[in-house]
């Protein structure tokens, strides 16, 4: 057998793969040719963009600016506005007419009065509350704070019992009732005169002393609120409180904590 191998090729066919190896060279060199000319011009638009963003920032004058301002209203309801001139910062009071103001506006008239609704209780503001002449114009012996954050003025003073009550619809007031009672009570049997107050004197220590006289007298809201009302014309409960009065049963309270009437 003989251990060499021959393969006879035409002429026709040295000639056709000669052809094929010439067309995929140029084929490769057509793909590197492109793809040096892509990356090339590639380069050369980021080139332009970045040469053309320098030239107008360079060109950019302060002048094509527009001046503008801001608007800051304080917690007091007061308007500012503030325009930056040069380096400095100008600030100017704005004017706003009484029809068009809205939102919350400070009331700085202190609110002195005080609702006379027992001779052993008052009900007020925390302005009649850090008033010393209103307290001992009332003959104030003891004070109950059912507001959020407001300080005890005269804690030396004073008889305080302190509650942080949160002036919002979702807040237990009935939860309190008992608890505020027993220190009015206290007062009462002190022979002395307390004074109910929160921040307002409109919400939460109207709804205390609502709650505290449906309580000790056994009576329906409706009535109870009218008399508050009465001696206090700015009561006004939130309308959670005032849902939350209306279903109080002070009989069941009375039962459940040994409290009585007068």
């Amino acid at each position: 057998m003989n251990p060499l191998s021959f393969q006879v090729v035409s002429r026709s066919q040295k000639c056709r793969r000669a052809k094929l190896v010439r067309e995929q060279r140029t084929v490769s060199q057509h793909k590197l040719k492109f793809g040096a000319f892509y990356i090339s011009a590639l380069d050369i638009s980021t080139a332009n963009v970045m040469q053309s963003l320098a030239q107008e920032i360079k060109s950019f004058s302060k002048a094509n600016l527009r001046k503008q301002c801001t608007r800051v209203t304080t917690l007091s309801g007061r308007r500012i506005i503030e325009t930056w001139k040069g380096s400095t910062v100008q600030v100017v009071e704005e004017t706003v007419q009484p029809e068009t103001a809205c939102g919350y506006v400070q009331d700085n008239n202190w609110d002195l009065q005080v609702g006379y609704i027992k001779p052993y209780l008052l009900l007020g503001s925390q302005d009649a509350a850090h008033d010393f002449g209103t307290l001992r114009k009332y003959k104030v012996t003891h004070i109950l704070n059912v507001a959020y954050g407001v300080e005890n003025a005269f804690p030396d003073l004073f008889i305080y019992k302190t509650l942080s009550i949160l002036d919002v619809p979702d807040t237990d007031i009935i939860s309190h009732i008992e608890e505020c009672a027993q220190f009015i009570d206290q007062a009462k049997a002190e022979k002395g005169v307390v004074l109910v107050h929160c921040n307002s004197g409109v919400s939460r220590s109207v709804s205390v002393v609502i709650g505290y006289l449906m309580l000790k007298e056994n009576q329906p809201f409706g009535d109870m609120f009218a008399l508050v009302k009465s001696a206090r014309p700015a009561s006004c409960p939130n309308p959670g409180f005032m849902q939350q009065l209306k279903n109080f049963r002070p009989q069941d309270a009375t039962q459940a904590n040994g409290l009585g009437h007068d």
